[in-house]
C-alpha cells in the first residue's frame, strides 16, 4: 500500500475521530480508504446514468402517452 501524508481541516479531523472512537473504523486509513471506495462506486453509478440517459436521448422522442409509457415499462419489469 502507498504511504500519503495528508492534511485536514480541524471539523473534519474531528469528524474522523468521532467515527474511530465510536469502533466504526479501527483507523484514519481505513476510514479515507473506505470513502474513497464509496466515492468510486458512486462515480461508477453516475456515469452508467449518465451512459443510459445519453443512449435514452439517442433513441427519439416517443408519442406515446403517459399511461401507454407506463404500460410498456412495466411489461419489461414484470417480463
Amino acid at each position: 500500500m502507498r504511504r500519503q501524508s495528508i492534511s485536514f481541516t480541524e471539523p473534519n479531523d474531528e469528524w474522523l475521530k468521532r467515527q474511530i472512537d465510536n469502533k466504526e473504523y479501527s483507523s484514519k486509513s481505513e476510514l479515507v480508504n473506505d470513502l474513497i471506495r464509496q466515492a468510486r462506486n458512486q462515480q461508477q453509478q453516475i456515469d452508467l446514468i449518465r451512459l443510459k440517459l445519453d443512449r435514452a436521448e439517442k433513441s427519439g422522442f416517443t408519442t406515446d402517452s403517459k399511461s401507454e409509457i407506463l404500460k410498456q415499462s412495466k411489461k419489461l419489469l414484470n417480463g
